[in-house]
């Protein structure tokens, strides 16, 4: 909070895919640095063999240009892992990745069988790959809390369909898919790595301010250099105990309508702007705050260690994206019983 060095991710992300031409077509993807959860550590380069074999992972040339774009359209819209996942079951499920037309006496199209008359778009458009895809990732981000839902229940939320539990069958195979444009794993913060104690890093990237230094004595946490859209987690399995948006020196509880914490904030400002605290074994607290947008999570709701709880943003006190992160050794959580983040994650196997 207060004054922080802005980090930004190093450089944009260009997403080129190369689909061979030959029988057994290779499809590459080539990443560049990740804007979004960069923790997630994109390959800079892989390759991904397709349609070599009928095995549940191999695709044909067409499928694999679909699930290409699915992919890239997914980056560029800085839509977290998971949601790549998400949308490559839900085309999996509705057109087994090939470009159709409707499949029954219903007006549906495309990758994802959207529906002209329901307002997806219009017939051309629904069968440009790239249109139908950013559209399903819109109504996907609409949906409270999809990070941490059933992957069925997050493509249901979407499409609407008469078979809500169909989708859920296809996430292995979709996960696997999505491996090919990632060097082979989904990035290793999907799910985050967590210590034999419990305990993972909330995001990825440096710590650019520390704790009660003597620049800032009163900085009871650290801030984590994160770029915007950056997938906030919880530390460690809880129980999440605060949710709200919190500027100048008010603090308003999430009501689905605007708050001011939707916004970028400034320094000077005050508060922790959009921020959780989570209630961890033994009456520890963690505290994140800046978020961009209302938090992924609710209070009473039970966390894992790893699980997306929001993205980074600059909301309330701040000059620039950053998660601020706070340790408390007791509840509630006070300015007396805060102590070094760094050195606390340090002693519970995560490094800093």
């Amino acid at each position: 909070m207060g004054r922080v060095i802005a980090y930004a991710a190093g450089g944009v992300l260009a997403v080129v895919v190369l689909i061979a031409a030959a029988a057994g077509g290779v499809v590459a993807a080539i990443f560049g640095t990740s804007g979004q959860d960069p923790g997630c550590a994109v390959a800079t380069s892989t390759t991904a063999n397709a349609a070599r074999d009928p095995t549940p992972e191999g695709l044909s040339p067409e499928q694999a240009r679909n699930a290409a774009v699915i992919v890239a359209v997914g980056q560029r819209m800085n839509v977290p892992v998971r949601g790549w996942v998400i949308a490559v079951a839900t085309a999996l499920q509705e057109s087994d990745l090939i470009n159709s037309g409707a499949a029954t006496g219903h007006d549906s199209l495309g990758l994802f069988q959207q529906r002209p008359s329901q307002g997806w778009g219009t017939p051309e458009q629904i069968m440009n790959p790239d249109y139908a895809a950013s559209k399903f990732y819109e109504h996907l981000l609409r949906v409270p809390g999809w990070q941490t839902m059933p992957l069925t229940d997050a493509a249901q939320a979407v499409q609407r369909s008469a078979f809500p539990d169909a989708y859920q069958k296809h996430e292995a195979r979709a996960t696997e898919i999505v491996k090919a444009y990632t060097g082979g794993t989904l990035p290793a913060c999907d799910p985050a790595a967590v210590s034999a104690a419990g305990w993972t890093r909330p995001a990825p990237g440096p710590i650019v301010s520390g704790f009660r230094t003597a620049e800032r004595p009163e900085h009871d946490g650290v801030d984590i250099g994160a770029p915007r859209g950056t997938a906030i987690r919880a530390a460690s399995a809880g129980v999440v105990v605060t949710v709200l948006c919190n500027v100048a020196g008010t603090s308003y509880p999430p009501t689905g309508g605007p708050l001011p914490c939707d916004s970028d904030g400034n320094p000077g400002l005050g508060g922790c702007g959009w921020y959780v605290q989570i209630r961890h074994a033994g009456d520890v607290v963690s505290r994140y705050c800046h978020m961009l947008r209302q938090p992924a999570v609710r209070v009473g709701q039970t966390v894992t260690a790893g699980q997306p709880i929001g993205i980074v943003g600059t909301s309330g006190n701040s000059s620039g994206p950053h998660l601020h992160f706070e340790i408390h050794l007791g509840y509630p959580a006070t300015r007396d019983n805060a102590t070094d983040p760094a050195a606390f994650m340090a002693a519970h196997g995560v490094p800093m």
